[in-house]
């Protein structure tokens, strides 16, 4: 008997009859013997329309005493699926209990619609268990010191699963979305793409964090952290698959490297057109210059991803950087106001119409040559690279938006990741 952790997107808990497919199969999963705990996501399409009514009342609700309310309203949609599912396993004959995050208890730091957690408590999850209860956990959604319902951020139900099977030391975590596992690409852009059967955690934490939707990077973090088993596979298989068939479906994503990973030079294409591309030109060179134009982005609570700053040239050097495309406008309104007149900027320069493509594959570590590869597919199809970052195991490039998928699919091609697709056709 083992303890398993399941998780379910919102499109898998879309509707009531999604929901009772999604009882089904944690029912046969329960009657197989196995300790079961469930983490749903809100129905698909709820969280939007909860904040949207938010949004109604209050357009720009960023101060903390609305931020809290705004977690009070998200944490609902959660607090409806993980009812229906109780309801709908005990229309089975199978014991279940439900809790919010708040019950359990979940506790976070008070960073209302980005909490990260700090802590859980098992004991109640655990007696629950051991009397031979389905337990079922609000994702996304925690509480903090003073007893304030608090939200991870989007996508956090997948945060919530791997936290809690950390906490109970699950033997596996098994995160059911719409799709059936990790792919080298956006199958979408790129129908030649394959389903990985394994891929290693720092590769899944690389596609993660450069674009990929598959899996939260958040996620993939406290499995990394906490060696969670993590796999990754499609909630639109018959219920009644075969357990042993189920539990090897999907992609794995392992701990452990093997020489098969180490020949795959290139594991996957990630992509991500949610950026912008500001410019601050004509800055003083000297030092603490980036501290003096990111430190008050940062203290914004604004993201910055790539930085490049340029040679000086009489005294005056250029500084560039990337930050997410929904806090473009802020972030400009940021240098214009407590930056520029500060440092004496001649001029800010920004490019919402952007995209940034990586490569990424453990193989990189133990072949060379790789990154030149890259950039000659791309000089082969007129795409012009503007930024260029790197790390062990992957390289990324900001280009025009509109070279995109032009870009995904020559990289896909050249680095031959849809060769296995093809000889096992």
């Amino acid at each position: 008997m083992a303890l398993i952790v399941h998780k379910y997107g919102g499109t898998s808990m879309g509707s009531t009859e999604r929901i009772r497919s999604v009882a089904q199969r944690v029912a046969k999963w329960a009657r197989a013997g196995h300790q079961m705990v469930v983490v749903p996501s809100a129905m698909s399409g709820e969280t939007n329309r909860l904040l949207g009514l938010a949004k109604e009342l209050m357009p720009n609700a960023s101060t903390p005493e609305a931020l809290r309310e705004l977690d009070a309203v998200a944490a609902t949609g959660e607090q409806v699926s993980v009812g229906l599912l109780a309801l709908a396993l005990q229309a089975q004959g199978v014991p279940a209990v439900s809790y919010g995050g708040w019950q359990v208890a979940i506790e976070t730091d008070s960073a209302f619609t980005k909490a990260r957690i700090s802590r859980i408590d098992d004991v109640k999850v655990r007696a629950d268990l051991a009397a031979g209860k389905v337990v079922i956990i609000t994702g996304f959604q925690g509480i903090d010191a003073d007893g304030n319902v608090t939200t991870l951020g989007r996508g956090g139900s997948d945060t919530s699963a791997v936290a809690v099977a950390a906490a109970l030391k699950a033997d596996e975590c098994l995160i059911y979305t719409d799709v059936d596992g990790v792919y080298t690409t956006d199958p979408r852009i790129v129908p030649e793409a394959r389903r990985l059967s394994t891929i290693s955690f720092e590769e899944m934490l690389e596609m993660a964090s450069l674009g990929s939707k598959v899996l939260q990077i958040r996620s993939v973090e406290f499995a990394g952290k906490y060696r969670v088993p993590l796999r990754v596979l499609s909630s639109f298989t018959p219920w009644d698959i075969a357990i042993e068939e189920e539990a090897a479906s999907g992609t794995l994503i392992t701990f452990e490297e093997d020489e098969k990973m180490e020949k795959a030079v290139v594991a996957g294409i990630a992509f991500n057109r949610d950026e912008a591309k500001i410019s601050v030109i004509g800055v003083p060179d000297r030092p603490g210059i980036a501290f003096s134009i990111l430190g008050p982005v940062a203290e914004a609570n604004i993201d910055i991803d790539v930085i490049i700053q340029n040679v000086s040239h009489d005294g005056r050097t250029d500084f560039s950087f990337t930050v997410p495309r929904n806090d473009y406008a802020r972030t400009m309104d940021v240098l214009r106001t407590k930056v520029q007149p500060v440092i004496g900027a001649a001029d800010l320069r920004g490019d919402a119409k952007i995209c940034k493509v990586s490569i990424v594959g453990i193989g990189m570590r133990s072949h060379v040559g790789v990154a030149s590869k890259m950039f000659r597919t791309l000089s082969e199809e007129g795409i012009n690279i503007q930024m260029i970052t790197t790390s062990e195991i992957k390289t990324s490039v900001v280009l025009d938006e509109k070279y995109m998928e032009l870009a995904v699919r020559a990289l896909h091609k050249a680095f031959g990741l849809d060769q296995e697709a093809v000889a096992a056709a």
